[in-house]
């Protein structure tokens, strides 16, 4: 079975910075696309960010661009979600998951097979 596991996610004030892992197994993470999602409370979840498996691309959230950065350590299978100067907007529910193929530009959740059970971030003073 393929296992996504989220961590790192807690209490942060405005401007402040998490860094959120996905452990993956029952794959071979280089040959997958990453992407991280966030549901807020009452709301559909939406995508963040993500990087393509055809052209290595990262495509954002324009709201995103700047500030959060995606990375993967292919030895430990893990991907890593950097997120800086965080706002109270940002609160939610992130999720990792993970597509063979794709996505292009106008990529969307639908597209991915895979996904974790999520990590809460909350942004608050």
């Amino acid at each position: 079975q393929v296992q996504l596991v989220e961590s790192g996610g807690g209490l942060v004030q405005p401007g402040g910075s998490l860094r959120l892992s996905c452990v993956i197994s029952g794959l071979t993470l280089d040959d997958y696309a990453i992407g991280w999602f966030r549901q807020a409370p009452g709301k559909e979840r939406e995508g963040v960010l993500c990087k393509s498996s055809t052209d290595g691309s990262t495509y954002y959230a324009d709201s995103v661009k700047g500030r959060f950065t995606i990375s993967r350590d292919n030895s430990k299978n893990t991907v890593y979600l950097q997120m800086n100067n965080l706002k109270p907007e940002e609160t939610g529910r992130y999720y990792c998951a993970t597509v063979e193929d794709g996505p292009g530009p106008d990529w969307s959740l639908y597209e991915f097979d895979y996904w974790g059970q999520g990590t809460q971030v909350t942004v608050s003073s």
